[in-house]
């Protein structure tokens, strides 16, 4: 029997084992997931084949990136389908063919700015562009920050700091943009999403929500992915993250992915880290299971890390 989830226009069947990997691989944990043009599927993670690439029916295609990568976290595909790459720890984003040939790095490798201090880049964590095609870089676990970079890697301004009000950030996890131009960031501990004009100007920002952790956007639609608490206190309590909502871009929820509790079993999330959506609406739900449940768990095993779910109605 299979497993739905969502309602109201957003359900979803999941697919069990829709990736086939290599004998003896395993994915470990995926902090992001990106699709093509194409409907092929970029699997980022932090095992020992840090980008997978697979087809729409879940045919593994090839793989690269080994010794490359200090800690992948965020994929982004620009404009042009090129592969941006956010290395949190590496401290610098890469861009990247497909095939997984670099064509620029931003930032200098192995080497960050002074944590806390503003200045590019502090464990950076995901990529996204304007419609002109200029980026914005999420600046991240060491800085609260969003920078904006020519698409030649030209630093042209940022904007943040750090506190709980608008416009401030308490880790920022992600980023991405609509098609006005909108920059929607996920400001993960404040348990929000602010939005800004493309000069980093406030509008406004999106409440009730637990550890925004994934954000996509397609078309009309934000997805929204949310962890799990990380505290003893209430860890039992239901309907605390470990869920995907999905939101208009005026913010209202439109519908919410997840059982009540975290988990592994059919129609659970553990952590919703990276998102992305292919081209019939299908949903792929990256995690960083062993961070956020193995260890917590004590586990001895792979925890799952990778969900397509299939849209039904």
């Amino acid at each position: 029997m299979s497993t739905r989830l969502g309602s109201d226009g957003f359900v979803y069947e999941e697919l069990a084992d829709w990736a086939q990997l290599p004998e003896g691989w395993t994915f470990h944990e995926v902090p992001d997931v990106a699709v093509d043009a194409e409907d092929r599927v970029y699997v980022f993670g932090r095992g020992k084949h840090p980008v997978m690439v697979f087809g729409p029916d879940g045919t593994f295609l090839h793989a690269w990136g080994e010794g490359l990568f200090t800690r992948p976290h965020g994929l982004t595909i620009g404009p042009d389908g090129n592969l941006f790459c956010a290395d949190d720890n590496g401290h610098c984003i890469r861009k990247c063919t497909p095939e997984g040939r670099i064509l620029l790095t931003i930032g200098e490798p192995g080497h960050p700015a002074p944590r806390l201090s503003g200045q590019p880049f502090n464990q950076p964590t995901k990529v996204a562009f304007d419609p002109q095609g200029d980026l914005y870089i999420a600046d991240g676990y060491g800085n609260a920050r969003v920078h904006k970079y020519s698409a030649e890697g030209e630093h042209l301004f940022s904007w943040g700091e750090f506190g709980t009000d608008p416009g401030q950030f308490n880790l920022v996890h992600s980023v991405c943009t609509d098609a006005q131009g909108r920059v929607y960031v996920a400001d993960r501990e404040s348990h929000r999403v602010q939005v800004f004009d493309p000069d980093g100007a406030y509008i406004t920002q999106w409440n009730n929500m637990h550890r925004p952790c994934g954000l996509h956007i397609a078309g009309d639609l934000a997805y929204i992915g949310q962890l799990p608490t990380h505290l003893a206190v209430n860890a039992e309590y239901p309907r605390i993250g470990a869920c995907v909502t999905i939101h208009g871009l005026d913010g209202r929820c439109l519908a919410r992915l997840g059982a009540d509790h975290p988990g592994e079993g059919p129609g659970q999330f553990t952590s919703p880290h990276g998102l992305a959506v292919d081209s019939k609406g299908d949903l792929y739900v990256g995690e960083v299971s062993w961070s956020a449940w193995g260890r917590r768990l004590n586990l001895d095993r792979e925890v799952r890390s990778l969900r397509k779910l299939v849209k039904v109605g």
